[in-house]
């Protein structure tokens, strides 16, 4: 399927929730799900409504899977950091990765709080509002900037951290050099809705992700979950990995 007609298509999605919250009242819990809010059922109902009509199929987090065996499947989190939406910390987003047959063919994440976007695509590289990113490049723990989800056992060697709460956001601020590594920690796991269209983004701009304990990143059942890090080099990402105690093979990376 043609990539660019792909994009449009998620864009349209992500336009779709950026309407439906400008004009939302209540951002509070919905009472439906523990952790679910009204901005994720209302952000959900427009995005699975444009990708279903579009002729994709959806793995949402909020609404679960819909029209699965349709050749594209678009992986979706609505809103993504819906906590920091509820309390007005502007860093939440919607994610969306559409998978074929080969893996994550196109991915757009969009900063609801602020309207910048990020694209990918397959082989195509990476960009933020049109302009290609890259990553900082940063080869040692001990300069990083880590970015992190869950809480740490202990101190790994970074300069700083920062745990900011929105994983497709945080992923793309690796991918741009914002933070020079991202890792899912201290027992905390996400579902793929969280990382695939940041994983693409990170990965076609340069930046290198695998799995704490090595397994495939790239999943379509809604209960798999998983710890992805992140991060700017090859070297960094092996030094973050051995800091917490995994064994991925990063030489090949």
């Amino acid at each position: 399927m043609d990539e660019a007609h792909v994009l449009t298509v998620l864009h349209r999605a992500a336009s779709a929730v950026a309407e439906v919250l400008t004009s939302l009242e209540d951002w509070g819990l919905a009472g439906t799900r523990t952790g679910q809010y009204r901005s994720d059922l209302a952000a959900d109902d427009v995005a699975v409504e444009v990708l279903l009509d579009a002729g994709f199929g959806v793995l949402s987090e909020e609404s679960g899977l819909s029209e699965g065996g349709r050749d594209l499947l678009v992986v979706l989190d609505p809103v993504d950091g819906s906590t920091n939406a509820a309390r007005g910390i502007p860093w939440f987003a919607t994610s969306l990765c559409a998978v074929d047959g080969d893996g994550p063919l196109a991915a757009v994440v969009v900063n609801q709080a602020s309207g910048i976007r990020y694209e990918a695509t397959r082989g195509g590289g990476a960009r933020r509002d049109g302009v290609m990113i890259r990553p900082s490049g940063c080869r040692a723990i001990h300069e990083a900037i880590v970015g992190f989800s869950g809480y740490p056992p202990r101190h790994l060697g970074w300069a700083q951290y920062r745990g900011l709460g929105a994983a497709a956001l945080d992923l793309c601020a690796v991918a741009e050099g914002v933070l020079d590594a991202y890792a899912v920690l201290g027992g905390s796991t996400l579902g793929s809705w969280d990382y695939l269209g940041g994983m693409l983004v990170c990965t076609e701009a340069g930046a290198v992700i695998a799995e704490a304990s090595d397994r495939e990143l790239v999943t379509r059942e809604h209960g798999d979950r998983r710890a992805p890090v992140a991060a700017s080099s090859p070297e960094l990402l092996g030094e973050l990995l051995a800091a917490l105690g995994g064994s991925v093979d990063c030489s090949g990376v």
